[in-house]
């Protein structure tokens, strides 16, 4: 780790205790690997954010691209209060869920389900693009079961739940490969073995979704971060703590695509509006390096009004490769943020963990990205 000197304003001291690459960093038994998710945050950056900006009473976090809310349940554990802000509806479903309670009786209404689905065998109406290119004929009966007993119970906890739980099997009992690999295979998943997958799920969200009692409130709202002035009004934002999509890399709604299908939900819609996406960058009218400086103009200036005078931002970014250009985002946000009356006080370079660098694509790949802290001009 070493912090980078930017101006005359920008202090150089990093807390000596924080190893900001965090080299014992793992989720793969905690809470967060209930659902897959790429590109993850790990928990230890918001943690030690939190502990390091500081927020002032009454006032609440938010992270405006929250993807799989570790922002939103470190602020839980801090005893703070946030709002979480995603495009994706899987991303505020696994949101949900992860800070929300869980009753005891969860299990058994699982498995209930499972005995209504396996007895009646409902077929939900989806419209599902090669359904039967990536899923088996008994694969999609289970699915179709399943996902219609879940919707005929009473909206939600439990229900956001089990959803989260069904989303989470549905790659591992189709024929894709993996979530990274788009390739067919035959897995020989039975119709019977579907439903085992989703009860070792829901045992699995049992053992890392307890009952919290009264936490921090969270409220999400699923919409694009950009216009996130249409539901911060009355809000008092005391620090954002976030990462942005990069440019180029990875395109969550085609990693969520087929669950968002299964759930009715449209990828496509989340396509068109996505930040960063790559197919923005290879159509007719590409989108370019101006473009993120344009998005982080618009998201800074839509949260900006409902902030405290005291406000900071946390931000996790690294660069992009676009067509061949290596794209310094930091340095877009930081200038767009100075346009608009904040100012960089520390920027932190973190090395990436060789093990997180698996899912980096070829055209994406890093090996460091930046922290950015940011205050408001006195």
């Amino acid at each position: 780790m070493q912090s980078e000197s930017c101006n005359s304003d920008v202090d150089d001291n990093s807390n000596p205790e924080t190893d900001w690459d965090f080299p014992r960093s793992g989720t793969a038994r905690s809470l967060h690997s209930i659902h897959p998710y790429p590109a993850k945050f790990i928990s230890e950056i918001p943690a030690a954010l939190i502990k390091k900006l500081g927020i002032a009473p009454k006032s609440i976090l938010l992270d405006p691209f929250c993807g799989s809310g570790v922002t939103l349940v470190e602020a839980q554990r801090a005893g703070i209060e946030s709002i979480g802000i995603d495009l994706n509806p899987i991303a505020c479903l696994i949101s949900r869920v992860k800070t929300s309670n869980l009753p005891k009786e969860f299990l058994s209404i699982a498995e209930l389900v499972v005995i209504s689905a396996k007895k009646n065998k409902k077929v939900t109406s989806r419209e599902i693009p090669n359904v039967d290119h990536w899923f088996l004929p008994e694969v999609q009966a289970a699915l179709h079961a399943l996902i219609a007993e879940i919707e005929d119970l009473e909206p939600g906890n439990v229900q956001d739940a089990l959803k989260l739980a069904f989303s989470s099997i549905v790659v591992g009992t189709s024929n894709q490969d993996s979530d990274t690999r788009y390739a067919a295979v035959l897995k020989h998943v039975s119709f019977d073995s579907v439903f085992k997958h989703f009860l070792n799920a829901c045992r699995q969200f049992r053992v890392h979704l307890g009952e919290k009692g009264l936490p921090p409130k969270v409220i999400i709202f699923c919409t694009d971060s950009l216009k996130a002035d249409s539901v911060l009004t009355n809000q008092k934002i005391g620090l954002v703590i976030t990462s942005p999509p990069y440019p180029n890399a990875y395109e969550y709604w085609l990693y969520h695509k087929y669950r968002m299908w299964w759930l009715g939900l449209n990828p496509l819609a989340v396509k068109a509006n996505e930040i960063g996406a790559r197919s923005h960058f290879f159509k007719k009218n590409r989108h370019t390096a101006s473009k993120f400086n344009e998005q982080m103009r618009a998201l800074i200036s839509a949260i900006t009004p409902f902030t405290d005078i005291t406000c900071k931002w946390g931000i996790v970014i690294g660069p992009s490769k676009i067509h061949g250009e290596v794209v310094d985002n930091g340095t877009i946000i930081v200038e767009e943020a100075e346009k608009l009356g904040w100012k960089l006080v520390e920027r932190i370079e973190r090395e990436i963990l060789a093990s997180r660098k698996a899912f980096n694509l070829s055209h994406a790949r890093i090996k460091q990205e930046s922290i950015l802290v940011l205050e408001k001009v006195a």
